[in-house]
């Protein structure tokens, strides 16, 4: 262990936070909040027990889903003779699959978590149908992006054995694979959130599929579990401890959690944003997650910013350093920030289990798509936005553009700049997938977000078969329902096309 860890695995430097930290597990201690978060006493978080009490299944996971492996490895092996998975799902669904694609490789796992006509027709084309095998996977059963991923995809197959769904008992979905003849159905705790289910079903089934090392994984889990235990003292738990530091951050007006990942778990980040944003993005507050932005000098920070790493040290302040021994360490990475979340939940006065803006956003794209022929948004003029711009502040790009190679990293150049001219915190996500993300935070969160929609204009189109609508039109849908949401919530926002955003940046 590097001398500089102390015994926790943590290198801090927390310059001003350190004395409200210490302060603060001195609180959590008297109030045994520890003991209360395991003994799922929901008022941890708020007198009602509503979207609390049936949303702590995640703390047992570890354990209970150790004894799951063997079945889900024989399955896996049933499954041989695909040589690519490909998951139909949206946020919680497909973020921790996606990070364990990305960080321990194996069989092609390929995500689709988008509406974009041309992210579909890639996922056809990239691959053989008829060896692929296909998982559906959604929470509620009737995620609209999903269902009409798999209307497409069943539409060319026509085989139900090769498809395979992960949802909770009694949803719309539950029903679709008996009538269809899924392959097979996993039901899912449903006291497990879609933000916390990396260790569930959710994310084990696609793991075991590309031939992840359930055991270890779930092993790490529980020995951090273990760790943040509830007879564990809160200056030695390190979810606890984690979590507190988040909160006081955002109390001390430090609410841009700048993520400072290694390259061997940059998919984390993604994760990171889904977790933290949603699960404390409300009532005006929350934690601000900045997960992809590059470390730059000190000079293009504000005074708002609190940095945290796996195993890398910033040079920056304040910030904290979590001991990082490798990919094997995710599992227990999983479980000590959904701890650190719950736990920052309860330090801002939130439920960190619902999410009370984000339907807004899905009334206003089904209202868009009943409509008889709904009128695209027009471009805005980017300068008076920015102009607009703050200290305290974060700038969110939010692209409703196919997530290519190049569309990343022009989006990325262009983050940068901003960043560095304006000095505040960026984000990037890709609409609709955004949605599922950081959309509740936008909504729910602090009044600081400048939000930056990045549209292009109509090109290929593919029907929903089933549907009233294709494939863009639900696009569009989102992405005016979105907008529409975030002005009646007064928040600043432009629309402009990607080159409008480089020319801007250019200048």
């Amino acid at each position: 262990m590097n001398p500089r860890l102390d015994s926790r695995g943590l290198l801090p430097e927390l310059g001003p936070l350190a004395q409200p930290l210490r302060e603060r597990l001195s609180r959590l201690a008297e109030v045994e909040l520890a003991r209360r978060i395991w003994s799922l006493d929901h008022t941890v978080w708020k007198p009602d027990p509503a979207e609390i009490s049936d949303r702590l299944g995640w703390l047992s996971l570890p354990e209970k889903m150790l004894e799951q492996v063997d079945e889900l490895e024989r399955f896996a092996e049933s499954c041989d003779g695909f040589e690519r998975v490909v998951l139909l799902g949206m946020g919680g669904s497909s973020l921790a699959p996606e990070v364990l694609a990305m960080t321990f490789g194996g069989r092609s796992l390929v995500v689709l978590d988008t509406t974009h006509p041309e992210g579909v027709i890639s996922v056809e084309r990239e691959g053989d149908l008829g060896r692929t095998l296909f998982i559906v996977s959604s929470k509620s059963g009737g995620t609209v992006e999903t269902l009409s991923q798999f209307a497409y995809f069943f539409d060319k197959v026509r085989d139900g054995g090769q498809f395979l769904a992960i949802t909770d008992p009694g949803t719309p979905l539950e029903a679709l694979t008996r009538s269809k003849g899924f392959r097979r159905l996993f039901l899912n705790p449903p006291d497990v959130g879609g933000r916390f289910s990396a260790l569930s079903y959710f994310g084990l089934v696609p793991a075991a599929l590309i031939g992840v090392d359930l055991r270890g994984l779930l092993s790490a889990a529980r020995e951090m579990a273990r760790a943040c235990g509830p007879g564990v003292s809160a200056p030695d738990n390190p979810g606890l401890r984690l979590g507190a530091l988040m909160g006081e951050a955002v109390k001390a007006d430090r609410d841009k959690l700048t993520l400072v990942l290694p390259e061997a778990v940059r998919g984390l980040g993604a994760w990171l944003e889904q977790l933290i944003a949603e699960s404390t993005g409300k009532e005006g507050t929350g934690v601000v997650p900045i997960e992809g932005e590059p470390l730059g000098p000190h000079d293009v920070y504000g005074d708002d910013r609190l940095f945290v790493s796996l195993g890398v040290e910033t040079g920056l302040e304040p910030s904290l350093v979590i001991g990082f021994a490798g990919p094997a360490q995710l599992g227990a990475e999983f479980f000590r920030w959904e701890f650190a979340t719950a736990v920052a939940g309860h330090v801002l006065g939130i439920n960190p289990f619902d999410q009370p803006n984000v339907q807004e956003a899905k009334d206003a794209t089904a209202r868009l798509l009943a409509a008889e022929a709904p009128p695209r948004e027009p471009y805005d003029d980017l300068a008076p936005l920015l102009a607009q711009v703050r200290p305290g502040d974060y700038l969110a790009i939010q692209a409703y553009l196919p997530r290519s190679t190049d569309n990343v990293s022009r989006l990325q150049a262009a983050r940068v700049a901003l960043r560095d001219r304006l000095r505040v915190a960026t984000t990037v996500g890709f609409g609709p997938r955004y949605l599922h993300s950081t959309g509740q935070l936008h909504k729910g969160g602090p009044p600081t977000g400048v939000f930056i929609q990045v549209a292009d204009e109509p090109g290929v189109d593919v029907p929903v078969p089933g549907a009233p609508y294709t494939f863009r039109r639900l696009l569009d849908a989102q992405s005016a329902g979105d907008l529409e949401a975030l002005r009646s919530r007064g928040r600043r926002v432009a629309r402009v096309r990607l080159s409008d955003l480089e020319e801007v940046v250019q200048r």
